[in-house]
C-alpha cells in the first residue's frame, strides 16, 4: 500500500514570526539544494529549462545548472516518463514534471508498471530513484480535463510513495526527502497554492531540512472531532475549524486516525466532470460551509 499522506505546519492566519515564502519558491529551494547537493539529480519535462517551468517552479535552475541538468523534453509524457525511468534504473536520480497531473494518463505505464514495481520485482536489487511531480486536483477555470485529483488514483498503488503538500515548509521537506528516497515518489502540488505564502521555519531553512514521509502531524488539537485532510482543502478545514471554535465545537485537524467514534463522514468534490463556468465550479468544489455542515451533521447538531 502506497503511503499517501500530508504533513502539515501552522496555518497562515496566525501571526508570522518567521520569514515568509511562498509554496512555488519552497519547491524551487528544494529543487536547487538537491541538485547541488547530488550530481545524479536531474530534472526534465516539458519547458522546465529555458522556460524556468511552466508554474515557475524551475525558475533559474537551467541557468544555474545547464543542459545536461534541467532538460526540456517534447510534448510526449510516455516518452520522457520512460527515458526517467530508465535513468532511475540506472544509478541517476530523475525528477520528471508532468505540467499536470492530468496528463500523466499519457504515461501511466512508465509510472506504475515501470517504475513502482521494478524496486519489488527484482528483489531489491533495482531501486528506481524517481520523483514525478507537478500541479495536481482542481485549478481554477480549466475545466474538467484538468481538474482531476489522482491522489486516490497513485494512493492504490503499490510501489509507490505519493505525497500530497499543502503549505511552503511541508513542500520543501517532503519534495526534498522523495528526492533521496530510493523508491518512486509521486509529488501532488496544487497550482492555488503556488503563491501562497507561509512561514518558514529556522529548521527548514536549513539545506539538511527534511520532512519523514509517512509521519503523520496533527495540524490543529481538538477533542469532539477529527477533520482529515491533505492538500489545499487543509487550509479551508482550518478556516472552518475556526469558525466552529466560535460555537464552541473544538475541532482536531489531521492526516490519519485509528479510533473512530462515529461513522466517517467524507466531504468530496460532485461526482461528474467539472464544469468551466466559476460557479458551477465552486458548488463543484468542497467549500468552508461543506466542512462546517459535515461536522455538525457528525456531532448530531443539525
Amino acid at each position: 500500500m502506497a503511503d499517501l499522506c500530508h504533513l502539515g505546519s501552522q496555518g497562515y492566519l496566525d501571526a508570522p514570526t518567521s520569514p515568509m515564502i511562498t509554496v512555488r519558491d519552497a519547491l524551487n529551494q528544494a529543487l536547487d539544494e538537491e541538485l547541488e547537493r547530488d550530481e545524479r539529480v536531474f530534472m526534465l519535462g516539458e519547458e522546465v529549462a529555458q522556460y524556468d517551468g511552466a508554474y515557475k517552479i524551475s525558475r533559474g535552475l537551467w541557468k544555474k545548472y545547464g543542459d545536461k541538468r534541467i532538460m526540456d523534453t517534447p510534448i510526449s509524457e510516455m516518452g520522457f516518463a520512460g527515458i526517467a525511468v530508465g535513468a532511475a534504473m540506472a544509478g541517476l536520480r530523475p525528477i520528471c514534471e508532468f505540467m499536470t497531473f492530468n496528463f500523466s494518463m499519457q504515461a501511466i505505464d512508465q509510472v506504475i508498471n515501470s517504475a513502482a514495481k521494478t524496486h519489488y520485482m527484482s528483489a531489491g536489487c533495482v531501486p528506481v530513484p524517481i520523483v514525478f511531480r507537478g500541479p495536481n486536483g482542481a485549478s481554477a477555470g480549466v475545466a474538467a480535463q484538468h481538474s482531476q485529483c489522482f491522489a486516490a488514483w497513485y494512493g492504490h498503488c503499490a510501489g509507490l510513495k505519493v505525497l500530497s503538500p499543502w503549505n511552503a515548509e511541508d513542500a520543501k521537506g517532503l519534495l526534498k526527502a522523495s528526492i533521496r528516497d530510493d523508491n518512486p515518489g509521486v509529488f501532488l502540488e496544487n497550482e492555488l497554492m503556488y503563491d501562497v505564502p507561509f512561514e518558514l521555519s529556522e529548521e527548514a531553512q536549513s539545506k539538511d531540512f527534511v520532512v519523514p514521509i509517512g509521519k503523520a502531524k496533527i495540524e490543529r488539537p481538538g477533542s469532539q472531532i477529527t477533520v482529515v485532510a491533505h492538500s489545499r482543502p487543509v487550509g479551508h478545514c482550518i478556516e472552518a475549524a475556526n469558525v466552529l471554535a466560535k460555537e464552541g465545537i473544538d475541532c482536531e485537524l489531521r492526516p490519519a486516525f485509528n479510533y473512530l467514534d462515529s461513522p466517517v463522514f467524507r466531504v468530496t468534490g460532485a461526482d461528474l466532470p467539472m464544469p468551466y463556468a466559476k460557479t458551477l465550479e465552486e458548488n463543484c468544489t468542497p467549500q468552508v460551509k461543506d466542512i462546517i455542515f459535515a461536522v455538525k451533521k457528525t456531532l448530531n447538531l443539525i
